[in-house]
């Protein structure tokens, strides 16, 4: 048997998507850009596009730019905002994916700004005092803090930030990645700046994403070249994938209490299993509880054990997918950032379990049951 439980790394395509893709790969193959019949046709795939998402969201179309994914949306939203509106100041946490903590310290090394840590407590919580206190001595700052941490699952109170930000005429950028498409954005009522979006985290095309901008915040564009997306992104448009994107969003809203109801369950059933078979074991961040964090990820941490070292090599023998951490970082032998930040006993393991619309209870039953008998066997194993 296999279980695919790595979700929040990337998702199975749904078919209904492909479905959609494929006359865009095949028969609609003209460039957005040409004037002629081909092109206007494909064109006009794009807007429809822009303007489903743009409903969805409580957006206007004019608001919604699309990308090559989170990353791009996350370093446009950065880097243009910092160098159009003239910031000198940003404020993140020691917790952000690699896509907004690296693009930061970038700016700070070049000089381009100076950077502040929110403080956060023993479960990766973001102390809102403390934000509101840096941002008294340093109004007109960039605040950029994710929705939904991709490794422990934390989940941010938009609403309070986006309070204490417009409070003192702070720019707010959120990396929404995780939670795009599994949790509903008014953007309406929202009082972020930037949100982006990723269509392979729920159930779209990888290589495709698009960040919102709130009307009246002009901002320089970040990739240049043609004056596709209204002059704010050069570069011929992934067709195929941008409806993708807009097919992947309508079906996880249409389908989002559903779905919601059927992954809280197969979390819920893999903590109870793994609590009841391995002595020991605890929760990184708030992953265990459903009510702070996404319902989509379990942070495990294992108690010290000879198998450790091997622990996700033998998951992934047994045909188990999981990451150890963020799969951004994959290949790489510093471990997890933000693991290392809530200071997890380097002796103990650590496994995310993330789960979607097409994992079965059989796949949690057969996960639980391997890791707590490679854990009993660990000397047969070695």
């Amino acid at each position: 048997m296999k279980a695919y439980l790595d979700n929040a790394a990337t998702t199975r395509l749904d078919p209904e998507v492909l479905e959609v893709m494929l006359p865009l790969m095949t028969e609609q193959f003209g460039n957005p850009s040409s004037i002629h019949s081909f092109g206007r046709a494909v064109r006009s795939s794009i807007e429809r596009a822009r303007k489903s998402i743009a409903g969805i969201l409580n957006a206007a179309p004019a608001e919604i730019f699309f990308t090559s994914g989170g990353t791009e949306a996350d370093n446009t939203a950065i880097r243009s905002s910092i160098e159009t509106l003239g910031l000198k100041h940003a404020i993140t946490s020691r917790i952000e994916h690699h896509a907004v903590l690296h693009t930061l310290e970038h700016l700070q090394r070049s000089g381009q700004i100076q950077l502040s840590f929110v403080n956060l407590n023993e479960k990766g919580e973001v102390d809102l005092q403390h934000l509101e206190t840096l941002l008294q001595s340093n109004s007109r700052s960039l605040v950029s803090l994710m929705h939904g941490n991709n490794e422990i699952g934390n989940l941010l109170d938009l609403e309070a930030v986006g309070d204490i930000c417009e409070k003192y005429n702070a720019v707010f950028h959120s990396d929404t990645v995780q939670t795009m498409g599994h949790y509903k954005h008014d953007l309406q009522k929202l009082k972020t700046n930037f949100i982006v979006g990723a269509a392979h985290k729920f159930n779209g095309p990888k290589g495709v994403g698009f960040l919102y901008i709130r009307p009246g915040l002009k901002i320089a564009p970040f990739v240049h070249g043609g004056a596709q997306e209204r002059n704010m992104r050069g570069g011929t448009e992934n067709i195929y994938g941008i409806v993708g994107l807009a097919k992947a969003l309508e079906i996880a809203y249409r389908d989002m209490d559903l779905h919601r109801k059927h992954i809280e369950g197969l979390k819920l059933r893999m903590i109870d299993k793994l609590m009841n078979s391995i002595e020991g074991i605890t929760f990184n961040g708030n992953s265990a509880d459903l009510d702070k964090s996404l319902y989509t990820v379990l942070n495990v941490s294992l108690p010290p054990s000879e198998i450790s070292d091997m622990l996700l090599f033998n998951l992934d023998i047994a045909g188990i997918a999981v990451s150890g951490g963020s799969a951004c970082a994959s290949g790489t032998e510093i471990g997890s950032h933000v693991l290392n930040e809530l200071r997890i006993d380097e002796n103990r393991a650590n496994v995310r379990f993330s789960f979607g619309k097409y994992n079965t209870d059989e796949e949690i039953d057969y996960a639980a049951h391997t890791l707590a008998e490679l854990y009993k066997k660990e000397s047969v194993i070695l």
